[in-house]
């Protein structure tokens, strides 16, 4: 196959999982409202933080130069959301001395992810997919943040945030067309994509259950 439309593949299995984020009243219906915007920022910085941490790993074990840099780019990144973030989290009143987002250990994601030693398959699971998805669900953050009334929420996610999710995605795919042309790592990496996509799934049914929410900005 190949390696546009390996991507487009890709592009097929992220649309299919994240149908169901496109219904705004859906997911409002599906969390029974319960939707601080307080509590799914520090949330979100787990998610930021662990972001980092994976990008980071992969930098020194990565021998394609331009992949190597994209991911301490996006490790940079990530590690500028985690401030900003935190930075509102103080001006919405939120004390955060005692706070660590990873008090309770890493996510299942950040395992898998981390584990992961092809440049292909951690292109297709990390900064494809799992960016693909924090960039769905954080236009979903934004439409909650503005039916709540918190511009400065949403612009911080909508001006800041959201381009440099975009762009990470985007690099995945032009990295991809580029070095997903061997058929034996397109199918290693079809097979970790599914399985990043089950454990996204997974993470999103445990939110639900133990905070009653389902749409939290990320991934």
């Amino acid at each position: 196959m190949e390696s546009f439309q390996f991507v487009k593949e890709l592009y097929d299995l992220q649309r299919e999982a994240l149908a169901g984020l496109d219904n705004m009243e859906l997911v409002e219906a599906e969390s029974e409202n319960n939707l601080e915007i307080a509590n799914l920022l520090k949330i979100a910085l787990k998610n930021e933080i662990e972001a980092t941490e994976i990008a980071a790993c992969w930098i020194s074990s990565t021998p394609e130069i331009d992949v190597k840099l994209g991911f301490a780019r996006q490790a940079g990144d990530e590690a500028k959301h985690y401030r900003l973030i935190e930075k509102r989290l103080i001006e919405l009143g939120v004390d955060l001395a005692e706070f660590n987002p990873l008090s309770m250990g890493y996510s299942r994601m950040f395992e898998y992810l981390r584990d992961i030693d092809d440049t292909v398959t951690r292109l297709a699971c990390g900064q494809f997919m799992r960016e693909g998805i924090a960039v769905k669900r954080n236009e979903q953050f934004i439409k909650l943040c503005e039916a709540r009334g918190d511009e400065k929420t949403a612009s911080l996610y909508r001006d800041i945030i959201q381009p440099d999710e975009q762009f990470h995605h985007q690099l995945g795919k032009t990295m991809l067309e580029k070095y997903a042309t061997d058929a034996g790592k397109q199918q290693a990496a079809r097979e970790a994509v599914l399985k990043t996509l089950t454990i996204a799934e997974e993470l999103r049914g445990v939110a639900e259950k133990k905070l009653g929410i389902s749409q939290i900005p990320g991934c």
